[in-house]
């Protein structure tokens, strides 16, 4: 067993104020779907305030949403984001989050138990857009092994 866990973190810019009507479905399935990643194979934690909102946390804008959290490999956060009702969320991003140019998903080995900070993922984040994906930061797409692999 591996003595690292991945860390991602991926950002949203919102068309419209979380309280508008037009966000009122995907504001809706937040604590589905928080439930869900909690309940799902390899889920560690996930970042959130003491009364379970992530959505309250804004370090990168009022109008920007912060996703952060910890799964045991690539594998799990994998199947949770693409194998589960989660995906369905992903399919309407459109109508609620701004396209964004720059990388909005970083994902970077921590060691077990670490759960990272706000600034440490956002530094993560920058790393990838400035430098593309490497050991230290990287994607789905261009995915690292964790550090102690064979």
């Amino acid at each position: 067993m591996s003595a690292f866990e991945l860390a991602q973190l991926n950002i949203a810019i919102m068309k419209e104020p979380l309280e508008s009507p037009s966000m009122a479905d995907f504001v809706a399935s937040l604590d589905r779907i928080n439930a869900l990643a909690e309940a799902a194979p390899g889920f560690v934690w996930r970042l959130q305030t003491e009364e379970g909102d992530a959505t309250a946390m804004r370090p990168m804008g009022e109008d920007t949403l912060v996703n952060m959290s910890v799964w045991r490999d690539i594998e799990s956060l994998n199947r949770y984001v693409y194998g589960t009702a989660h995906v369905d969320i992903m399919r309407r991003r459109k109508e609620w989050f701004e396209r964004m140019r720059d990388a909005s998903v970083v994902l970077w080995w921590v060691r077990q138990g670490h759960r990272p900070t706000v600034p440490e993922a956002i530094a993560k984040l920058e790393l990838l857009r400035t430098r593309g994906p490497s050991a230290e930061a990287f994607t789905f797409r261009h995915a690292f092994l964790a550090p102690d692999a064979p």
